[in-house]
């Protein structure tokens, strides 16, 4: 172990020597650096506890889903691990740790049974576990998995039906909780959930229609609208209870996580450049724009028309209930081609925005490409993104929730090369450097987590891709710190930060 640090010292004053550097005072004292996770990717423990199937359950238990066959089942078994992570944690220095709640752990019925008492012990003692190590937990209600009961009944984020259900979970998790926690967000990507749950069908409940994707039910031009407003409109009722009832007394703060991509023109031409902004408006602002200024962007309305769904007078006013913050998550970035006379390639909402987004020009990656399809490595686009934000919502304090390099991992990748993860260094250095810009010139950035702590479930990708500072070995669950882990010790101790001279 000695002789391995040892080893991933050497590399990494190799690296540093490379460019010129900033310390760690050039974030501000209160600035959050931790890392993140989910709850069906880590905890395992499926049926444990009294807690019932979720949606992920169901999906990874039928043939041809995940690539490789896997599931969720046992994971990174950190329900029984927690402590052990949280030392891992402890020993990377981070001051904070975003994590989601499991639905089906705490209301294995949603409204239609009772509190599970053991989901909530677990958290519980999570939460204090990570306080005793000066840890701040940052909560997430809901990352992708929802008690399937609620799928079974009314069809899920189809059904406004969900928000009622969306709303008393959350407020079980403020009762239970909100004394502890200080950063709540209600949602983890709801773009990426609607769009791959509803669109090309890759995501539970697996709903998509031709020409988007090959599914048993599902129509791709109506239902990722449909599950969106319903989305959106279970943030705004979480929003407003939290505002109501709990924000003044527990002193915290809540907001809703996004992913995002930032899109270049694939040609410096008026088409190119307008097929970016409406490729934008089809996946952040959808979102964003009504739950910060009370409707969907003009763009999309204008395109869309009836399609897209409209806001009631009564949900208008509750959606002026105002999010504390954004969170971004963000990983890399993507040309974008007008179509808007000619077929776009590819489905749902970028089809709908008549945009082909693609990762090259005339064969040239818009940077280097990574183990993961439409994953380039392309450290300006934070930058970009976070300004973007910054100006779009009129500097709105943003928290940089996930951003992080995938590895390939199969029965031919050798552990030695997973611990000498120096591509992801070099990632993790680029993109902080491209975030530390954007806040010289004044974005409100509070703080930056990296995905992920751990290697874990990466959805439709099983086991195949790991993200991990730390490598996990699914036969033994031992944890194994990688050249990344020790960079971002060393970083966090006050390290130097490779800030490339421009």
């Amino acid at each position: 172990m000695e002789r391995r640090k040892g080893v991933q010292l050497l590399v990494l004053f190799r690296l540093l020597s490379l460019a010129a550097c900033v310390d760690r005072s050039h974030f501000p004292p209160s600035f959050l650096f931790g890392t993140s996770t989910s709850s069906y990717q880590i905890e395992g423990a499926y049926l444990e506890d009294n807690k019932s199937l979720s949606n992920w359950d169901v999906l990874t238990h039928l043939p041809g889903h995940i690539k490789d066959g896997s599931n969720g089942d046992v994971a990174d078994d950190h329900y029984h691990r927690y402590m052990e992570d949280i030392e891992l944690m402890h020993s990377l220095g981070v001051n904070s740790y975003r994590f989601s709640i499991s639905w089906s752990r705490i209301l294995p019925r949603g409204r239609f049974g009772g509190i599970n008492p053991q989901g909530v012990a677990f958290y519980s003692k999570l939460i204090d576990a990570l306080l005793l190590k000066g840890i701040q937990p940052f909560v997430t209600l809901n990352h992708y998995d929802i008690p399937q009961e609620l799928e079974d009944r009314y069809g899920a984020w189809l059904s406004a039906q969900i928000q009622k259900d969306f709303g008393y979970f959350a407020e079980v998790c403020f009762e239970e909780f909100g004394d502890r926690v200080k950063y709540w967000t209600t949602f983890n990507e709801p773009n990426v959930l609607v769009k791959y749950g509803y669109a090309s069908g890759k995501y539970p409940p697996n709903h998509c229609s031709q020409p988007f994707g090959n599914c048993s039910s599902g129509d791709s031009s109506i239902e990722p609208y449909v599950a969106a407003h319903n989305v959106i409109l279970s943030h705004a009722t979480a929003v407003e209870v939290y505002k109501r009832k709990y924000q003044a007394k527990q002193g915290g703060s809540i907001g809703i996580v996004m992913a995002t991509t930032w899109f270049e023109p694939l040609r410096d031409v008026p088409a190119d450049r307008a097929a970016a902004q409406r490729a934008q408006s089809f996946y952040v602002p959808w979102f964003l724009d009504p739950i910060i200024y009370g409707d969907y962007p003009p763009a999309m309305r204008q395109i869309l028309g009836s399609r897209l769904p409209r806001f009631s007078t009564s949900e208008k006013k509750k959606l002026q209930n105002k999010s504390d913050f954004i969170g971004v998550n963000h990983y890399t970035s993507l040309y974008a081609k007008d179509c808007m006379f000619s077929p776009c390639e590819g489905g749902g909402s970028e089809g709908d925005a008549s945009v082909l987004t693609t990762g090259e020009r005339d064969g040239v990656a818009i940077g280097k490409p990574t183990a993961m399809p439409n994953f380039y490595v392309v450290p300006h686009g934070m930058e970009k993104i976070v300004t973007y934000i910054k100006k779009r919502y009129k500097n709105i304090p943003m928290y940089i929730t996930e951003n992080g390099y995938p590895q390939g991992s199969d029965h031919n990748t050798s552990v030695k090369d997973l611990l000498n993860d120096k591509d992801r260094v070099e990632y993790l250095r680029s993109y902080l450097s491209s975030l530390y810009k954007a806040m010289r010139q004044g974005a409100d950035v509070r703080g930056y987590f990296v995905w992920s702590l751990i290697d874990n479930f990466e959805w439709v990708y099983g086991y195949t891709l790991r993200f991990g500072l730390y490598h996990v070995n699914y036969g033994t669950q031992e944890r194994t710190p990688k050249l990344s882990a020790t960079w971002y010790q060393e970083f966090l101790k006050d390290s130097q930060l490779l800030i490339q001279k421009t």
